[in-house]
């Protein structure tokens, strides 16, 4: 390797302070070594890194994208000993944390923000899942956190749990929708007349799942719940939304909330990481999760 960290930083310096003298009292060096390394640096490169023509020497064309490069190696390079040094103090590099979209990633940016506060050093990485996708994602290894999953962990694997609360489900359609004729509260029999909206689960190992659809029914199925309230809001389907979903639509007119003649009970949502492997990051957020107000927030 030709180029060193030193020799970069030892061009940020001169960069910043304007000579070579400063440099080297900024460095606490002598200015013979300023000198010297720079020269080392240009042999090394075959390059001019500064043009000497003049009276003060100035950074070539070459010399600028060198320490303008050089200048994010530097951050990158300070950036990882603070990592290393994070972890050695517990924690993780990265917390990757599974988020059912019954829940929705930005409904979590403000505890990412609180957590940020930490200056921990663990990057975190979002995915949105579905269904049984959330304990998928802890079951392949894609996530070490999941929140908002289902309270049924798949057999035969060892989870440790936190209940987080409750969402309540509710039949919704467009108000010029068909199914908004039919005698109530509904049977199943008149639902299953009708299309239906569903997500698809995002589950890559375990069997997915299906929530709240009738056997012979047809089926419109969308990626997220954004797309479904959206298709149904178009007249696409009928389908069950979290009631904080529904009433939203419902008050802006877009939907209308059924009543059925079989209400769904409410569904208990946890999160769920693998015992045995908990960090700092992922002690932090299963402790906030527990907060009941940071809960409410969540499922709001």
């Amino acid at each position: 390797m030709r180029l060193s960290l030193d020799a970069i930083q030892v061009l940020d310096s001169i960069d910043r302070k304007g000579s070579f003298a400063a440099a080297a009292e900024d460095l606490h060096r002598v200015p013979s070594a300023i000198t010297y390394s720079v020269r080392q640096l240009e042999e090394a490169l075959a390059i001019e890194v500064f043009d000497r023509s003049g009276h003060r020497a100035v950074l070539t064309p070459a010399g600028r994208e060198l320490l303008a490069e050089g200048r994010r190696l530097l951050q990158a390079a300070a950036d990882l000993e603070c990592r290393v040094q994070q972890v050695a103090k517990g924690w993780e590099s990265e917390l990757r944390i599974a988020v059912d979209t019954l829940i929705g990633i930005d409904r979590l940016f403000a505890l990412v923000a609180e957590f940020y506060e930490q200056q921990s050093g663990t990057r975190l990485r979002l995915s949105h899942e579905v269904l049984g996708g959330t304990w998928d994602a802890l079951a392949s290894g894609r996530a070490d956190l999941a929140i908002g999953g289902p309270n049924d962990a798949p057999a035969g694997r060892n989870y440790a749990m936190r209940p987080l609360g409750r969402v309540q489900m509710v039949l919704a359609a467009a108000p010029f929708h068909p199914i908004v004729n039919e005698p109530a509260p509904l049977t199943d029999a008149a639902i299953q007349k009708h299309r239906a909206v569903s997500i698809a689960d995002s589950s890559r190992v375990l069997a997915p799942r299906t929530v709240g659809l009738l056997s012979g029914q047809d089926v419109l199925t969308v990626p997220s719940l954004e797309a479904k309230a959206a298709a149904q809001v178009a007249g696409l389907g009928v389908g069950f939304l979290p009631r904080p979903v529904a009433d939203r639509e419902a008050l802006a007119g877009r939907l209308r909330i059924l009543e059925i003649a079989t209400p769904r009970l409410a569904a208990d949502v946890v999160v769920a990481w693998r015992p045995g492997q908990e960090g700092r990051a992922l002690k932090w957020f299963v402790k906030r999760l527990e907060d009941p107000l940071v809960a409410a927030e969540l499922l709001s």
